[in-house]
């Protein structure tokens, strides 16, 4: 591919020489489980994201996991509960509903967007509605003042997915990962700042979360052979907080780049039947993804490819329509269905330079689709 649509080895090459250091610092620190690595971290990620407390942890669905566990360790939700969730999403954030004793209740998505269309909340509330679970999707976060107006008339916990957004900031000028009770980070390798395997994060201004949530994903322990929950092994490795120590001081370039390719994308883009994202402001998404809707995706992929660009589907098949929610599959949810069926996203990664993302945005606009 003259265009990859992600190269990780490329991603990560800049960074060669400080994760090898870093890696040798781990080594020979001789502590590998918790430690100084992902102490400095954890402070350096709270720091980044206004909030007082960072607890890291093993992945992404762990975080979420360990949010909605600690949420029923502190009797603030039950099981059988249900928690509100867009239906546009990455299966994670309902297993970590499921997980838990919950029950997910899908939103629909909102077509400009791609994220849960706020205007749909009263129609969904019921109540056994105890929690929102909002998903700043492909890095634009998913907060408005409906949806702040929504959880505190209902009196709600505010749980953000947070994996894909984080450096974004919502309209108030907050940073994603600030704006609700609690949030979880992803830093799986093909995110805007991700590590050399799993790891994930959480970020909440409770205190008394936070302990819990360390104490969860520590087998449930307050302190040494003392367990206080039936907890889990979801500690986040120090390797991988020595990683993202390197990594998280770049995080504002990261973003600012990805910004750039994605008004590249959103100037010169015009043909007729691609349609692009909505952009409110220019600082409002950090792009995890710059996801387009086209009909005919197979044809526009295989023309892309064609051509030298490559191309990925994030996501072709909604969660309540997989085999494991089979109970879910007769919920009529189109918008969210019709993305899964058109979206495709085009190279955003370190990758893709602004002069690549004008040569793919000519080449987009060269399609010969049949109306």
């Amino acid at each position: 591919m003259k265009y990859p649509f992600l190269d990780l080895r490329a991603v990560n090459e800049p960074f060669f020489a400080e994760l090898k250091e870093a890696a040798c610092r781990v080594v020979e620190s001789g502590r590998y489980i918790g430690g100084a690595e992902v102490e400095s971290f954890e402070e350096a990620l709270a720091g980044a994201s206004g909030v007082p407390f960072a607890v890291g942890v093993s992945n992404g669905l762990d975080a979420l996991r360990m949010i909605f566990r600690a949420y029923i360790a502190l009797g603030r939700l039950k099981q059988g509960d249900a928690v509100i969730v867009p239906a546009n999403t990455y299966i994670a954030s309902v297993l970590a509903i499921t997980d838990a004793g919950l029950e997910p209740v899908f939103v629909d998505a909102d077509a400009d967007t791609l994220n849960m269309d706020t205007r749909l909340l009263d129609e969904a509330y019921t109540p056994k509605v105890k929690a929102v679970l909002t998903v700043h999707l492909y890095g634009r976060p998913c907060y408005d003042e409906r949806l702040r107006e929504f959880v505190e008339r209902h009196g709600l916990i505010l749980v953000e997915d947070n994996a894909q957004a984080i450096g974004a900031t919502a309209g108030d000028g907050r940073p994603a990962g600030s704006l609700g009770d609690a949030a979880a980070l992803s830093f799986y390798p093909t995110k805007n700042i991700g590590a050399l395997g799993d790891a994930g994060a959480v970020l909440t201004a409770d205190d008394e979360l936070a302990r819990t949530v360390r104490a969860i994903a520590n087998y449930g322990s307050d302190r040494r052979y003392h367990n206080i929950y039936e907890g889990f092994n979801c500690r986040m490795d120090p390797l991988q907080a020595a990683f993202l120590n390197v990594k998280l001081k770049r995080l504002g370039k990261e973003c600012e780049r990805r910004r750039q390719l994605a008004a590249a994308y959103d100037a010169l883009i015009s043909h007729p039947c691609v349609r692009k994202p909505r952009v409110d402001r220019p600082d409002n998404s950090v792009w995890h993804q710059y996801a387009v809707l086209v009909p005919e995706r197979d044809a526009f992929r295989a023309y892309l490819a064609e051509n030298g660009v490559g191309t990925d589907v994030n996501y072709p098949v909604p969660p309540h329509k997989q085999p494991c929610y089979a109970r879910f599959s007769g919920l009529v949810l189109p918008v969210a269905e019709e993305i899964s069926d058109m979206v495709v996203c085009l190279p955003v990664s370190a990758c893709t330079s602004v002069d690549d993302a004008k040569a793919i945005s000519e080449i987009v606009n060269k399609w010969e689709y049949e109306y």
